[in-house]
């Protein structure tokens, strides 16, 4: 009985160890660039090719760069597909003249791509843009989706926050609002998509802004980011829609949303729960690019979702 007071008195004054690291491989991950629809298309990959796939959808004015740091972590149990759109990363970015920069698009070539790889079967991570380009291909082919994960990829009208009831003014008249665009694609903008919410700014990579920023200055980007911002009015109108085919259909789904983004708003997320009450919805003390601070705490929460959901 002594030793077994011992024993819990120790197990009480013994402080808890931290968790393991998680294991993480990057020797899988190749880069690619194929055509689709006659446009060039890049993508990152990872992972066994015959294990459960992921497809990874990025943000504005981001590519699949966004993921480096969640790839290795996933790919030690899944397959992963991250592509960049067209006028976005190493993708080609043909003059909207040639190529229409709508969502619908974006959608048609981004599933003409995983048609052209024989993915068939597919769990999807939505942030920002990914959402619009991930819904439209969920329900042109509602029977591949497995799981559905969710970052900051918005689907309900209270998601939106303040900077909103602007673009809508861009919406209702383009020609009249330049200056939406202007701020859209400012330099400050881009930084601030990444610090603001943030209590640990420490943990953002300059090189992410800095990057887009140049990205965003390149000829002809003008054009086609003021023709995707103008066609996101399509977005909201289809929320009713994205909405019923969630309540209908009830994906297993889990969403990490970091609580402090000032563009798609805390009760983003929790709207969810109205058409999908089983969902597991996470609130994170980050902003809107929310993996460049919490990548292993969303990772952990991605790996244990998808084995409870096997498929």
């Amino acid at each position: 009985m002594f030793q077994q007071l011992a024993a819990l008195a120790l197990s009480a004054a013994t402080p808890a160890l931290p968790a393991p690291p998680l294991p993480s491989t990057s020797a899988t991950t190749s880069f690619h660039k194929v055509q689709v629809e006659g446009v060039g298309i890049f993508y990152r990959e990872a992972g066994p090719r015959d294990a459960p796939t992921i497809v990874l959808l990025h943000g504005f004015p981001s590519s699949s760069r966004e993921f480096n740091n969640l790839i290795p972590l996933l790919a030690t149990r899944y397959h992963l597909i991250a592509p960049d759109y067209p006028g976005f990363g190493q993708s080609d970015a043909p003059s909207p003249d040639t190529y229409r920069y709508s969502f619908d698009h974006l959608a048609q070539t981004t599933g003409a791509l995983l048609d052209q790889l024989g993915i068939r079967r597919y769990s999807l991570y939505l942030h920002d843009y990914g959402a619009p380009v991930g819904y439209r291909m969920i329900l042109a082919h509602p029977e591949r989706l497995q799981a559905l994960i969710v970052q900051n990829g918005n689907a309900y009208r209270e998601g939106l926050g303040p900077k909103w009831t602007r673009i809508a003014e861009y919406w209702a008249a383009p020609a009249a609002h330049p200056e939406v665009v202007d701020a859209f694609l400012s330099f400050d903008a881009t930084k601030q998509r990444h610090l603001a919410g943030t209590r640990h700014p420490e943990r953002y990579d300059p090189d992410s802004w800095t990057d887009e920023a140049a990205h965003l200055a390149l000829p002809g980007q003008r054009a086609i980011q003021a023709a995707l911002l103008y066609d996101y009015r399509t977005n909201v109108a289809a929320y009713p829609v994205w909405q019923a085919w969630l309540r209908t259909h009830r994906p297993p789904t889990l969403v990490a949303w970091g609580a402090n983004d000032p563009s798609f708003v805390a009760a983003g997320a929790e709207a969810y729960r109205r058409d999908l009450p089983d969902a597991e919805i996470q609130l994170l003390d980050a902003g809107h690019f929310a993996l460049d601070e919490a990548t292993d705490a969303i990772a952990q929460r991605i790996l244990d979702f998808l084995a409870r959901h096997p498929g």
